[in-house]
């Protein structure tokens, strides 16, 4: 029998560090067990001996502390930059020979340093490219007169600000997987963020139609590409995204890049409007030769279907005349890489943490991704020199992942296969073990990162820093949506309460350069390798520690909260509908009883038994596998999670309880609402009866059925 037990973290976006931790491979051989069993018990009474099993100690065996400190002091910032440096000098764009070096260079680089064993995979998937050599037939936006003559076209490239943009390869502002076509509309909308409220106050407040016009929305608030499929529903034939001053520009045009870290007019934000997640010709299986494809043109693809392009502001100023888009973005298969670098563990080989990141940018990518790449190949570094000089070996397996065409749609990610709640303690106590990179802080009392998080994102009992729910705005969320693991997403960000922006200003725009993070954001690097301490550390605790570092008082506490806000925002609705809401509430509580009588349990276990050990590590790792349902959340069979999903409404942000919530938000749009009310009662059962499951994940192995939790079943 095999069985597979996952756990993750990482680091990537916007100077995000993601650690994952994946999988258990355990092969119980049936008959050979049975064989010794049956020779142990038939015996004489007289020959029968008293057998002592063998233990080996290591498998009862501390972590030692020392280690920690060694790696966190061998993370070297100068390294991070060089990395950097090397790693931003040329685009790299999914599929294209550029994003293949870097992954070949990476295998190369983590052999050098001491890792056992490195590899590429690769996967033939759907990418999506803009016309770059016939500028006849590349992305343009023009304004024409009453007589149909043009009197402007937009840019087809942004100009050069800096000498290290004037490189060859840069693809020009285009958004992924936008429908071509050549549209023309004497109207354009502006559409604010293009959310479902705002098509709705048009409609409500001043009687504004968008159909078969072209509308124009600002980035921020919401997924690109749920803009585009909002915009779809309104019947709009095309739109435009752009970057707005007041989201990316601090009001002075004197003080932005090359001077500083604000978006000049110019910039402009590429990105992917697909909804999905993977290859979107193979959803659900990995994009392999021997993989069954949709056709490109199968209306059931979940790819844009009206024309979009990307502008900056100083182009958005411009468009208040008739207009026509001229969209030549064409999808094409391509092959893209993961590379994997492997650090086998001592005890547990079979159980791994994995580092990942994403490779692959629109341009330079200097913050998103590369950051991310720079810190992991330097921990890495430090990792792989202890190994190799025989001064540590973790417990557990480490293997280092550089994703794919995430990009795209976290194409890399999903073809391998914030916080969740098992991975705050994790967070906490790493960060509690690095110096704040600040100065003044530190001379402040602010002495470390945890101290800085604390005072920076307190939570709303100011007890301990605020932890965010996670989307599915990087490589993590499918490990979370369709497998159940524990995940992690590390920041070190801007002052939100300063900079109230959706994103650092020259994301995905073709100024995010080597010189913008060494120049304008990080001199020195200092938070760069804050970053990267706070990253080993936590994948070493993950990887060191007898027992996973994961506190399950932090899962109940979640559960708690989410259906309290669920009811609290719902519960009036559903109750007056028929859902008995008392049964979702006694299903939190024996979960939190649970969870109380497991912690006891594991103080009180024999920690000199390596199998108690094992098997408290397994119901540690099976908890967030009680959450996932293989039908999936209703209208989205590829995910499954039923507490962590982002929103359907939105890509970006997370959503508790998503498929639930989803139902209820759309039920008042619905013509049967029978039918509607339905799939809500359908989804509440199902939730439900996942909480007494993951209840009983948690119980001896001899008690885990709860006979209070067998008339749960009909829940309404």
């Amino acid at each position: 029998m095999q069985s597979t037990e996952n756990f993750f973290i990482r680091r990537g976006n916007k100077n995000r560090a993601r650690l994952i931790v994946i999988a258990i491979f355990v092969l119980i051989i049936s008959f050979l067990g049975g064989i010794l069993i049956g020779k142990l018990a038939i015996c004489d009474e007289k020959k029968c001996e008293t057998i002592t099993p063998v233990i080996n100690d290591a498998s009862i065996k501390e972590a030692d502390p020392h280690i920690s400190n060694e790696i966190i002091s061998g993370i070297n910032s100068e390294n991070i930059r060089q990395y950097l440096r090397d790693l931003t000098e040329l685009p790299h764009l999914a599929g294209t020979d550029a994003d293949y070096r870097q992954a070949k260079e990476l295998t190369d680089f983590w052999k050098a340093e001491g890792l056992d064993e490195t590899f590429l995979t690769p996967y033939d998937i759907l990418l999506s490219y803009p016309n770059n050599e016939d500028e006849d037939k590349m992305n343009r936006l023009f304004i024409y007169d009453d007589s149909n003559t043009t009197v402007w076209q937009s840019e087809l490239r942004e100009p050069i600000l800096h000498p290290s943009e004037n490189k060859s390869n840069v693809v020009p502002p285009f958004n992924a997987f936008s429908a071509p076509g050549d549209i023309s509309s004497d109207e354009l909308i502006y559409v604010n963020y293009g959310r479902d409220e705002d098509f709705k106050w048009l409609l409500q407040n001043r009687s504004v139609s968008v159909e078969n016009k072209i509308v124009l929305a600002r980035y921020g608030k919401i997924f690109r590409g749920d803009k585009v499929y909002q915009a779809e529903r309104y019947k709009a034939k095309g739109i435009i995204i752009y970057s707005d001053p007041a989201d990316y520009d601090d009001g002075d045009t004197s003080h932005v890049y090359p001077d500083d870290w604000w978006l000049p007019d110019t910039g402009v934000q590429r990105g992917t409007v697909y909804r999905g997640k993977g290859d979107p010709l193979t959803q659900g299986y990995p994009s392999t030769d021997t993989a069954f494809r949709l056709s490109q043109d199968d209306p059931s693809l979940p790819l844009a279907k009206i024309p979009v392009h990307p502008i900056g502001y100083g182009v958005a100023a411009k468009l208040i005349r008739r207009l026509r888009m001229r969209i030549s973005t064409k999808n094409k298969r391509r092959t893209t890489y993961n590379a994997f670098g492997i650090i086998r563990g001592a005890v547990e080989p079979d159980r791994y943490v994995l580092l990942g990141n994403h490779r692959d940018a629109w341009v330079f990518g200097a913050t998103d991704p590369s950051s991310g790449t720079a810190i992991m190949k330097e921990i890495s570094r430090v990792m792989g020199n202890m190994v190799k000089s025989g001064r540590w070996r973790p417990r557990r397996s480490i293997i280092f992942c550089s994703w794919g065409a995430e990009e795209y749609g976290l194409l890399g990610s999903t073809e391998w296969i914030e916080a969740t709640p098992l991975m705050y303690a994790t967070a906490l106590s790493a960060t509690k073990k690095v110096r704040n990179p600040d100065p003044a802080d530190v001379s402040a009392g602010i002495a470390t990162v945890y101290d800085k998080w604390f005072k920076s994102f307190p939570n709303d009992q100011n007890s301990r820093p605020k932890i965010g729910s996670m989307g599915s705005g990087s490589d993590y969320a499918s490990f979370i949506q369709q497998v159940g693991l524990p995940c992690l997403d590390f920041s070190y960000t801007y002052d939100e309460t300063k900079y109230p922006i959706p994103s650092y200003p020259l994301y995905h725009s073709k100024y995010e350069t080597f010189y913008s993070v060494d120049a304008l954001i990080d001199r020195g690097f200092h938070v760069h390798k804050a970053v990267g301490q706070t990253w080993a550390e936590a994948a070493r605790n993950l990887a060191d520690a007898m027992i996973i570092p994961f506190d399950v008082k932090d899962y109940a506490n979640e559960l708690d909260s989410l259906v309290n806000i669920l009811l609290d925002e719902y519960g009036e609705l559903m109750q007056n509908n028929g859902i008995n809401l008392d049964h979702i509430r006694s299903a939190a509580a024996n979960f939190s009883n649970t969870v109380t009588a497991f912690v006891t349990s594991i103080k009180n276990e024999d920690k000199n038994d390596p199998y108690a050990i094992r098997r408290i590590n397994d119901q540690l790792m099976q908890l967030d596998r009680a959450f996932i349902d293989p039908n999936g959340l209703p209208n989205r069979p590829l995910v499954r999670h039923l507490l962590f999903a982002d929103s359907s409404l939105n890509a970006y942000a997370g959503s508790s309880f998503p498929g639930l919530v989803d139902s209820l938000f759309e039920i008042d749009k619905a013509v049967d609402k029978e039918a509607s009310w339905n799939i809500v009662k359908k989804h509440y059962s199902a939730i439900v009866f996942a909480i007494g499951a993951a209840s009983s994940s948690l119980r001896d192995t001899s008690s885990f059925m709860n006979k209070n939790e067998l008339h749960q079943t009909n829940i309404v």
